[in-house]
């Protein structure tokens, strides 16, 4: 690797982290060329030339962050062995990435999809990163409880992960009533789990019960 591509390569991580904190810090109104190379203490020509334009940067910045959050909590997630434990790593992410600033974050991409074209499908996508490690680990909690056959991991992890966007937003208005709803989501993990633990008999009950209602 040259050092003309190893100077590239860190400028463009400075102009990524750099569009992340100004949107953090400073929203998606103020965001923008100048504001970013300032935080990013770069020329902000760079922003040009190594994005085309400052939507398609935060289109790169929303991916980038997706994938570095992702990665820090990708071994956690995978190591959940019961869906009350996945919904209490899950409110540990929230709470750190909310200390982090990371939920504040969130609802600004959420907010400059509306007016900023290319950040609608790169936000999506950086959601589908945590969809995909709720997925893997649904499927992997479910298979042997008395809800495996019934539920579609994909489509439930896309519910747990919008009630969780949903959480994050709604944080912002009215805390009391966000931690009142990851508690209910938690006391829905252990009713699970209290479902987990009953014997094979009445697992056998569950399993015909839910057989003869989804056929309706």
């Amino acid at each position: 690797m040259s050092p003309e591509t190893a100077k590239s390569l860190e400028t463009k991580t400075k102009l990524l982290e750099g569009a992340l904190r100004t949107l953090t810090e400073q929203g998606i109104a103020k965001t923008s060329a100048r504001t970013i190379a300032a935080t990013a203490g770069v020329n902000q020509a760079l922003v040009f030339y190594h994005f085309g334009s400052v939507d398609e940067l935060l289109a790169a910045a929303c991916r980038y962050g997706a994938e570095q959050a992702v990665s820090r909590y990708r071994l956690r997630i995978a190591s959940v062995a019961s869906l009350s434990e996945l919904l209490a790593v899950g409110r540990e992410i929230h709470d750190h990435e909310r200390q982090n600033g990371h939920v504040a974050l969130l609802g600004q991409l959420l907010a400059g999809a509306q007016t900023h074209p290319t950040l609608a499908p790169a936000t999506a996508a950086g959601l589908d990163l945590w969809i995909t490690e709720i997925e893997k680990a649904l499927t992997r909690v479910l298979a042997d409880t008395p809800f495996g056959e019934f539920t579609d991991p994909r489509g439930l992890a896309r519910a747990v992960a919008a009630s969780f966007v949903g959480v994050e937003l709604y944080e912002g208005v009215n805390p009391q009533g966000a931690t009142a709803a990851l508690d209910a989501l938690e006391q829905l993990g252990a009713l699970v789990a209290a479902l987990e633990a009953l014997g094979p008999v009445a697992q056998r009950a569950i399993r015909h019960h839910l057989r003869r209602t989804t056929r309706r």
